[in-house]
């Protein structure tokens, strides 16, 4: 390290042996799964894990979190290609350098129109996970099918609960929430905690809610085959297992596999087809209309039309 407590970019670093070996199998997991970036800190270490890299301690964990900042900081590894779990999210009002660039972001705009995508399905889904560092994996596979997604940690996001409800309510149509957390006390808990509360704030108001736990189970334990850790002593809650395990033991690849068969049985294909082919029909409606728009010129009839 070149000093106890490195801050900013580390141009100069040079890994030793032990971090050069680690470093090597992260740039192999992560060229493993680049079709599922970014991943979290959780998941990197889990799939080193089963890679025979690292072993199951705090101390390894921890050891791979240095080994990974500092390569972060250095260039080795690129920025986008981590989730942490303690990132902030950022909301900024828009701005634009000039009118050239606000006419870029309309066209890209007409680029990305979207319809309803959930219009018409027989109940309307939404992805919770009580991590947020896997929120990006889920909603690039929840976006395809329309699907907001969430995150739920904690037992006491009150306003979450009922924001939850609220979004039923005004979906006008039956909601089932697809959820992901730790199979553990606290993620057991944390999961009837949230369905109870949210499911008593949307009957309140006539929607209907449901809550379905797609992973981690007992079963995906088995069959993936997941590493597991004892139960902690110093939770006393009531709980089934004798094992628990982390939702981010979940490889990158099998838990998109997971989720997206999970959405894939509450939607009717055909209903998903029509959606695309009328979103598609409406991009090219627009596209002419925003040129005509840009230019001044008046905007006619688009030929094909509704």
């Amino acid at each position: 390290m070149p000093n106890k407590r490195p801050r900013g970019p580390q141009p100069h670093w040079r890994p030793k042996r032990e971090t050069l070996r680690v470093l090597t199998a992260v740039d192999a997991v992560l060229d493993r799964y680049r079709d599922h970036l970014p991943v979290s800190l959780r998941q990197l270490f889990y799939v080193l894990l089963s890679d025979g890299v690292l072993e199951k301690t705090e101390r390894d964990y921890k050891r791979m979190c240095e080994y990974v900042g500092m390569a972060r900081r250095s260039g080795r590894i690129p920025w986008d290609v981590i989730r942490d779990d303690t990132q902030i999210a950022v909301d900024a009002p828009p701005s634009f350098t000039g009118p050239e660039d606000f006419w870029t972001a309309v066209a890209a705009a007409v680029d990305e129109y979207r319809v309803d995508r959930q219009a018409g399905q027989p109940v309307r889904l939404e992805l919770w996970c009580e991590t947020a560092g896997m929120v990006p994996q889920l909603v690039r596979i929840g976006e395809e099918f329309g699907i907001s997604c969430f995150s739920g940690g904690g037992f006491d996001g009150l306003a979450g609960k009922h924001d939850a409800a609220v979004r039923a309510i005004s979906g006008g149509r039956r909601t089932r929430i697809l959820h992901l957390g730790d199979y553990d006390q606290s993620g057991v808990h944390m999961f009837s905690s949230l369905a109870e509360d949210v499911i008593a704030f949307a009957e309140a108001a006539g929607a209907e809610v449901e809550f379905e736990r797609v992973a981690v189970t007992p079963e995906q334990i088995v069959t993936y085959n997941l590493p597991t850790a004892p139960p902690k002593a110093t939770d006393r809650r009531s709980f089934s297992g004798t094992t628990t395990t982390q939702a981010e033991a979940l490889p990158p690849d099998i838990l998109a596999a997971i989720v997206r068969e999970a959405i894939e049985a509450h939607r009717d294909p055909d209903v998903h087809r029509q959606a695309l082919a009328r979103e598609e029909a409406e991009r090219q409606e627009i596209g002419p209309r925003y040129i005509g728009t840009k230019t001044g010129a008046k905007a006619g009839p688009v030929s094909g039309g509704r």
